[in-house]
C-alpha cells in the first residue's frame, strides 16, 4: 500500500504513533534506521537510574486514577500547565490542591495542546496508546470518557506496578534513595516471591549538601543509624562507608550526586576537618557549602574505588528557582533551571586523585550542552574512568539525543557512553522513553551507513549496545 494512499491514512488516523516516528525522512536511510529499531524494538529494558516509587515494587498498590498516574507527579507536566496560568491547586498540588481527580484531568485535557512538540507528548501519546489501548489523543471532548477507561484499567491486576515491570520487559531498575533510608521496600521486594529486579541507589546529598533544610540534625542521623561519631570528620566519613556497604547488599551497584556544579577538591586531612566543623556549625556560607561538595565528590570517587559503587555525577542545575513555589509547595515543581557549568578544570582534582584508578567509574550527566563537545567528550575519550550519561532533564528529547550524539561521537565515540537511561517518576513512561531513545539511536546510526561513515553490519552491531547493552556494563548490571 502507497504510504500516502487514503487507506493508509485512515490505518494511521486509528493509531496515535506512527510507525516511523523519528525515523529520518529520505526513504533510504530510513529503511536502515526501521531495520536497525527492529532488532532492538522488544529487547528488554535495563533502567540504571531512576526516580519510582520503591513503594511500588515493595507493596505493589493499585494506581487509583489517571490523574495520580499522569499528571499530578509529573513536573514536565505540571511546569508547562502552570506556565500557562494554571494554579498548582488545580492540578492537585498543595495545601489547598483540587481533590477531584477528575476535574485535574479535564484541565490537563484542556491543556494537551501545550505539548505539542515536546518530548512529554510522545511519551503521554504512547502511554494512552500502547498501555492503556486508547486510540485518540486527549482532548477535552474525550476527557471523561478516557479517565474511566483508564479507571477500569487500573483496577485490574495487570495494571499494578509489579504486573507492568513485567508487561514492560524491564530487566533490571534503579530507584534512587536517601542516604537515611532504611530501604524497607527493597527488602519487601526481596522476601517476596516475585521475580522483579529493583535495587537501591545510594544518593547523599541530604547528608553531604549544608545548603540542604535540616543538615545538620541529617548528619546527626546518620550517626545515630551507623553508630559513628558524624561530630568528627573520619567518623563522617566511616558512616558513609557503613551506609554505602548496607546498601551494597541489599543490591547497590551505583550512587547518585545532584549538585548545583562539577567541582571538586582533594584537601589535605587537616583542611578537610576544618571545613567539615564549619559546615556543622550554622549559619554557613556559600562558599563553604560548595567547597565541602566538591570535597565530598573527592571522598566518594575514593569510596568507589574501594567498594565497587559506580558513581554519577548530575550537576548544573539551580534548584528550586522560585522561593515561593519552593516554600509553598515543595521541590521538584518545575523550578529547576540549567545553569552553565565547567568540566574541565571543576573535575581536575578527583581526576587527579583517583582518575587512573580502574576501579572508579564515574558517569557525568549535563544540562550545559555547549560542553559535550568542548569538555565532556574529550575528557571521556582520555580517562579510562569517564563515561557519559544520556541526554538529561531537558536535553531528554529527540532533538536532545541527536545534539549529543553529534557532538560526543566523533571525540568519545559509542563505548564511552553509558547507554540510556530514562531517569523518571512516572512509570508508564518508561517504555516509551526508551523507544524514544532506541528510535533515535537508529536514526542516527542509518545516518552514519548511508554517508558510508560505518558500515552497515557495524551499525547492526552496535545498536543493542546502545539499546542496553552499554548500560548493563557501565552500571554493573
Amino acid at each position: 500500500m502507497d504510504e500516502g494512499s487514503p487507506s493508509s491514512l485512515a490505518c494511521r488516523a486509528m493509531s496515535l504513533l506512527h510507525p516511523d516516528r523519528l525515523f529520518p525522512p529520505d526513504p533510504t536511510t530510513r529503511k536502515i534506521a526501521r531495520a536497525l529499531y527492529d532488532t532492538v524494538a522488544d529487547a528488554p529494558i535495563v533502567s540504571p537510574h531512576g526516580h519510582t516509587d520503591p513503594r511500588w515494587w515493595g507493596e505493589d498498590p493499585a494506581f487509583t486514577d489517571a490523574a495520580e498516574l499522569f499528571v499530578m507527579p509529573d513536573h514536565y507536566v505540571t511546569r508547562m500547565l502552570f506556565s500557562q496560568g494554571m494554579s498548582f491547586a488545580q492540578l492537585g498540588i498543595g495545601e489547598e490542591a483540587e481533590g477531584d481527580r477528575r476535574a485535574i484531568w479535564r484541565r490537563f485535557a484542556e491543556g494537551y495542546h501545550l505539548f505539542r512538540g515536546t518530548p512529554s507528548r510522545l511519551w503521554i501519546d504512547h502511554a494512552l496508546s500502547e498501555v492503556f489501548g486508547l486510540s485518540e489523543r486527549l482532548s477535552p471532548a474525550n476527557a471523561d470518557a478516557q479517565f474511566d477507561a483508564i479507571a477500569d484499567a487500573l483496577a485490574r491486576p495487570e495494571f499494578r506496578p509489579r504486573a507492568l515491570y513485567d508487561r514492560f520487559g524491564i530487566d533490571v531498575i534503579a530507584t534512587t534513595d536517601d542516604a537515611l533510608s532504611d530501604l524497607r521496600h527493597h527488602d519487601a521486594v526481596q522476601r517476596s516471591d516475585w521475580t522483579g529486579r529493583v535495587v537501591p541507589t545510594y544518593r547523599s546529598d541530604a547528608v553531604t549538601d549544608p545548603e540542604t533544610p535540616r543538615f545538620r540534625n541529617n548528619v546527626m542521623r546518620l550517626g545515630e543509624i551507623t553508630g559513628c561519631d558524624t561530630t568528627r570528620w573520619q567518623g563522617y566519613l566511616d558512616a558513609h562507608r557503613v551506609r554505602r556497604t548496607f546498601f551494597r547488599e541489599m543490591g547497590a551497584t551505583a550512587t547518585d550526586h545532584g549538585h548545583p556544579t562539577a567541582r571538586t577538591l582533594d584537601l589535605g586531612t587537616a583542611e578537610a576537618e576544618a571545613l567539615f566543623k564549619r559546615v556543622l556549625r550554622p549559619p554557613v556560607s556559600p562558599e563553604d557549602a560548595e567547597a565541602f561538595r566538591a570535597q565530598m565528590l573527592t571522598e566518594f570517587a575514593r569510596m568507589s574505588t574501594e567498594d565497587g559503587l559506580v558513581m554519577q555525577l548530575h550537576a548544573g542545575a539551580v534548584r528550586n528557582h522560585h522561593h515561593g513555589v519552593f516554600h509553598t509547595v515543595g521541590k521538584d515543581r518545575g523550578f529547576d533551571i540549567p545553569q552553565p557549568t565547567g568540566w574541565t578544570h571543576a573535575l581536575r582534582p578527583l581526576l587527579n586523585a583517583v582518575g587512573m584508578d580502574p576501579r572508579l567509574t564515574l558517569i557525568l550527566f549535563t544540562l550545559d550542552e555547549a560542553t559535550y563537545a568542548r569538555e565532556l567528550a574529550p575528557l571521556a575519550g582520555a580517562y579510562p574512568c569517564l563515561r557519559l550519561g544520556p541526554p538529561w532533564w531537558f536535553h531528554d528529547s529527540p532533538e536532545g539525543m541527536r545534539r549529543f550524539r553529534e557532538m560526543a561521537t566523533e571525540t568519545a565515540g559509542f563505548e564511552n557512553t553509558a547507554g540510556f537511561n530514562d531517569d523518571t517518576r512516572a512509570l508508564c513512561s518508561i517504555p516509551a522513553r526508551h523507544d524514544v531513545a532506541r528510535r533515535c539511536d537508529a536514526a542516527f546510526l542509518a545516518g552514519l551507513v548511508t554517508t558510508h561513515r560505518l558500515d552497515e553490519e557495524e551499525a547492526f552491531e552496535i545498536m543493542p549496545r546502545l539499546a542496553h547493552g552499554l548500560a548493563r556494563e557501565a552500571y554493573r548490571l
